[in-house]
């Protein structure tokens, strides 16, 4: 049977009128995703490097239709070029759920402005589109069609973003963002007898952490990172925590607030390159149907090389 079961709950409430808010995308590495929640982090702590970051999750493994979601995110900090170039990046995301498919492209842009000796302040804003997408297979009762029900239609409109993150000089940071402020509506066309209308919700973020050097051992670091969001109608927060060895690999647990308890492990195999997993342990009434998330990162920087001196003489000199 092709309907899927969490797909046939959100389209309900589209067959009533519309689609409200709804929560964007839960990471449990989120700590590797924070450009595409607060463009204010692009290119930050990041000085002449570009890294690129990709994500896979596939959320309540054997729940049929449950969310399945790829991130990439590719940022840099080009300041030796010139200082309005300190971060530039682009976020590409993708969720399946049911029969429904979300992109999300943005360009993101941060300025980072300098504050003493503190830290430095990161203002960025996030430009895009998001497309919404359904194809849906419904199995009637009887032989005859329900005319109420939605049917398969594909939608663009415009995205944005805006947030502020402070990078800290003593090993920590804090920021705090919104996504989707132009509160888009996508809809099928208006000529239709069902009239479907998804509407994106306004979020705000909360982030921030501190890593604690040499603690344990002169190579080893803990990690502390918390991310709080809401879209007014619903809060979540997860608490992070990870040692880090000597800058190769890393472990860690994550508690997401009425959802679910994770643990990740990560290695870098060769230089700058990491891979990571985790694996989430659901803690609400999805816990008797699924297997747990599971989630595997990659992410690899490149150090820009130094803009060469160029020096000239003239043979009277010489």
């Amino acid at each position: 049977m092709k309907q899927k079961f969490l797909a046939l709950s959100l389209f309900v409430v589209c067959a009533a009128g519309a689609a409200f808010a709804q929560q964007d995308k839960l990471i449990t590495h989120f700590m590797y995703d924070k450009m595409s929640l607060n463009p204010g982090k692009t290119g930050m702590g990041m000085p002449n490097m570009i890294c690129a970051t990709t994500i896979y999750r596939n959320q309540w493994d054997r729940v049929n239709g449950a969310p399945n979601s790829a991130l990439l995110n590719v940022e840099g900090n080009l300041s030796q070029y010139s200082n309005w170039l300190s971060g530039v990046g682009i976020s590409f995301f993708h969720d399946a759920i049911g029969f429904t498919r979300q992109n999300n492209l943005l360009l993101n842009y941060s300025y980072h402005l300098p504050v003493s000796n503190a830290g430095n302040l990161g203002i960025g804003i996030g430009i895009g589109m998001v497309n919404l997408g359904m194809n849906p297979e419904w199995i009637p009762p009887t032989t005859l069609n329900d005319a109420s029900l939605p049917t398969a239609f594909s939608s663009t409109n415009l995205d944005l973003n805006f947030g502020l993150y402070w990078q800290g000089a003593q090993d920590y940071y804090v920021g705090i963002s919104s996504t989707h402020l132009s509160e888009s509506s996508l809809l099928n066309d208006e000529n239709v007898l069902n009239q479907t209308t998804y509407n994106t919700a306004r979020h705000y973020y909360l982030m921030g952490g501190k890593t604690f050097k040499g603690l344990g051992t002169p190579k080893g670091d803990l990690e502390t990172n918390l991310l709080l969001r809401t879209d007014m109608v619903k809060t979540s927060v997860d608490i992070n925590a990870r040692y880090i060895w000597n800058q190769i690999a890393y472990g860690g647990l994550t508690y997401r607030t009425s959802d679910a308890i994770a643990v990740m492990l990560g290695y870098k195999p060769i230089r700058n390159l990491t891979v990571g997993y985790s694996y989430d342990i659901s803690v609400n009434k999805l816990s008797s149907v699924s297997r747990g998330s599971h989630e595997i990162l990659l992410k690899y920087c490149y150090k820009l090389p130094p803009i060469p001196i160029q020096t000239s003489k003239h043979p009277r000199w010489l």
